[in-house]
């Protein structure tokens, strides 16, 4: 039988207070670029009677707009996110439990299909599947909140434990957490079960972009994993192209999310 921790509609509420929750996603508006580009140009059509000042203010936002869309900066970016992703996983240790944190479906998706969608970070479930069938874990820890606001929706965590299970992994071997909203919480609400179960060798698997928090924010929860980064999304650079690119603007605005999440957390004490 897979082990649930209770939702958070029936649990104690987290250490994570609301307002710090309602921040943090206001952070992830402001740090993208497409939001700069926005004010700048609300700012320009409010100083129209100025021609000077709005048209350096639509000339701004039009360059920020360029300069993020671009593959070569994007790519900069990427690679100085995954720079702190250090790999630790040793292939000759047998882990208690591989930790895998959620963002890895797809919640509108999901909901309107009624399926298992997943996004990029697909490659976490994956390897966490791969390191199970080769007995390199006993366990793993799926930690991760409610995906949709629908109140009969399952978690993404339950969704990935069904993923497993017709994987042919036995459910004794799957814990889930579901109260988790953030990296923070994950950690939080990990190292309760963790010290629950009385675990000790562990693995934490997530996309190198987001390792360097998320290892920070389980240090903070008085835990240690090792690290197997997945996910990476860096290159030489050598296909780019000079021309803006939609994909490219996104994925700019993924890693400055990211950026500026690690001093938000840093300043909360949520990582170390």
């Amino acid at each position: 039988m897979v082990y649930s921790a209770p939702h958070a509609a029936f649990a104690a509420p987290l250490s994570t207070d609301g307002m710090f929750f309602s921040l943090s996603k206001t952070a992830d508006v402001l740090a993208a670029p497409l939001t700069w580009t926005l004010f700048l140009w609300i700012l320009a059509l409010a100083l129209r009677r100025r021609p000077r000042p709005a048209w350096i203010l639509g000339l701004g936002g039009l360059i920020v707009l360029a300069v993020f869309s671009f593959e070569p900066i994007a790519g900069h970016l990427v690679r100085w996110t995954e720079a702190g992703a250090v790999r630790t996983f040793s292939p000759a240790t047998t882990y208690d439990a591989v930790i895998v944190l959620g963002g890895i479906v797809d919640p509108a998706a999901a909901y309107h299909s009624g399926e298992l969608e997943m996004v990029d970070s697909a490659e976490r479930i994956i390897r966490a599947t791969a390191l199970l069938r080769q007995g390199r874990a006993r366990f793993v820890l799926l930690s991760a909140g409610l995906t949709s606001r629908e109140p009969d929706e399952p978690s993404e965590a339950d969704r990935l434990a069904a993923y497993l299970r017709e994987e042919g992994i036995a459910p004794d071997r799957i814990v889930t957490e579901s109260r988790s909203r953030n990296t923070h919480e994950n950690a939080v609400e990990s190292a309760r079960i963790i010290a629950e179960r009385g675990w000790r060798r562990l693995l934490l698997v997530t996309s190198a972009w987001h390792a360097p928090r998320a290892l920070g924010c389980f240090r903070a929860a008085g835990l240690d994993p090792d690290v197997l980064p997945v996910d990476h999304r860096a290159t030489d650079g050598s296909d780019n192209t000079l021309l803006p690119r939609a994909a490219a603007l996104a994925m700019s605005t993924d890693m400055l999310r990211e950026l500026l999440g690690r001093v938000v957390y840093r300043i909360a004490g949520y990582s170390r």
